[in-house]
């Protein structure tokens, strides 16, 4: 898609509409257009310029065969980041961030183990033995670790980039992928930092719709790779 295509999607989108002015970061300064109303206002050529290079470079990771993590755990970014994933058969974590993802795959790889255990726990010797209390724990347990791990269960090893939606929110998640070296694509608002980002992509990250569009167009050349 041409930038000027994006541009006019972008702006329809309201990817353009920042956090209040006096909640900014200053480095977001050369990605701010003007102040509206107390609101600031997003330069959207610059961040269809950022999508571009940004969607460029995952189209190279994946082309090469490389496996890209989705992070948005944000109520408007949930759906969204599940579904940009899965299209482009990527990795995801969009309900909660376990700290350590990361840092301490080996301990989240045994709670895989956990989910898949639990998960045939119908097949085993000791289930008929099991009351029905122990029962409707392990359920919630099994819920549980489903709903923070299913994205991730065949993450056996460190992704080779982050695609993150509300860097400030998920600091977690970028302070564990800074740490490892690990290159960061990121939707980061006005009252974020972008310095930290590899890939900074200035957005309006709390709008549903923007961030559909921006990931749409970040996992375009992903899904393009992968029928090559």
């Amino acid at each position: 898609m041409a930038i000027s295509e994006i541009v006019s999607e972008l702006v329809e989108s309201g990817v353009h509409y920042g956090h209040q002015s006096k909640k900014w970061h200053p480095r977001m300064r050369p990605y701010i257009l003007q102040k509206r109303s107390g609101i600031h206002i997003i330069n959207v050529e610059e961040t269809a310029r950022q999508i571009d290079e940004a969607a460029g470079y995952l189209g190279k990771l994946a082309s090469n065969g490389k496996r890209i993590l989705f992070v948005g755990c944000k109520r408007q970014a949930q759906e969204a980041v599940k579904e940009a994933a899965q299209a482009c058969g990527q990795f995801y974590v969009n309900h909660r961030w376990l700290g350590g993802t990361l840092t301490n795959l080996e301990t989240i790889r045994k709670s895989v183990n956990r989910l898949t255990y639990l998960e045939g726990i119908e097949k085993t010797t000791e289930f008929k033995a099991m009351s029905k209390k122990e029962l409707s724990a392990l359920a919630r347990e099994q819920s549980k670790l489903c709903r923070n791990l299913d994205g991730i269960r065949g993450m056996d090893k460190h992704p080779d980039a982050l695609v993150v939606v509300d860097s400030a929110r998920e600091v977690i998640a970028v302070a564990e992928a800074r740490k490892l070296k690990i290159p960061i694509v990121a939707l980061v608002d006005t009252n974020a930092d972008p310095k930290i980002i590899n890939y900074p992509i200035a957005a309006n990250d709390d709008a549903i719709r923007a961030i559909r569009i921006v990931l749409q167009n970040l996992i375009d050349p992903v899904i393009a790779a992968g029928k090559k």
